[in-house]
């Protein structure tokens, strides 16, 4: 091949690029989507691929490997028509148990290993030893602790991914 003709290719190419990149500029136009997005999306697509009707599911999917120990799998899903006709109330004390910066603080230090009351009354976040047993108290009615032998407490499995979810929700 000749230079003139590498020239020429290379030129041609450039337009055909520039074209490219205005049409993704156009409002409307739609492409088939590239395969950067449609790998990012690969759950999406596997769950709008076995949806029955038209008002969509909820899904929370999770492959954890915590810190402190433990690994879970975890995959729930709710029909949006079920939770929207729910009483979104009854889930209230579930939701306030994660509303107070120590309660969050507890979970974490037990998410990474530190589920010893021992070790969670030594942070300095926690206060006396009666608040900290309160704290505990509304976490384990909440179901988001389970004591795992005495005065050791983890994150009950069903429970792991959910609250994992819950902060990557409100991560902004």
């Amino acid at each position: 091949m000749r230079d003139d003709d590498r020239d020429e290719i290379a030129a041609l190419n450039g337009k055909l690029d520039a074209v490219l990149d205005m049409l993704e500029r156009v409002p409307g136009l739609s492409r088939a989507p590239s395969a950067r997005t449609a790998a990012k999306f690969w759950a999406l697509e596997g769950l709008r691929s076995r949806l029955d009707d038209d008002e969509g599911e909820v899904m929370l999917v999770g492959a954890v490997a915590l810190p402190g120990g433990g690994t879970y799998d975890w995959q729930q899903s709710a029909s949006v028509a079920d939770l929207v006709a729910g009483v979104w109330a009854n889930s209230a004390e579930d939701l306030s148990a994660l509303g107070h910066p120590v309660r969050l603080a507890i979970l974490q230090a037990v998410a990474v290993g530190q589920g010893a009351t021992a070790q969670l009354a030594d942070m300095p976040e926690v206060g006396t030893t009666g608040q900290l047993h309160h704290h505990i108290r509304l976490l384990l009615s909440a179901g988001w602790l389970q004591s795992s032998g005495r005065g050791h407490y983890a994150i009950p499995a069903s429970r792991v991914v959910p609250l994992l979810a819950c902060l990557a929700a409100v991560t902004r």
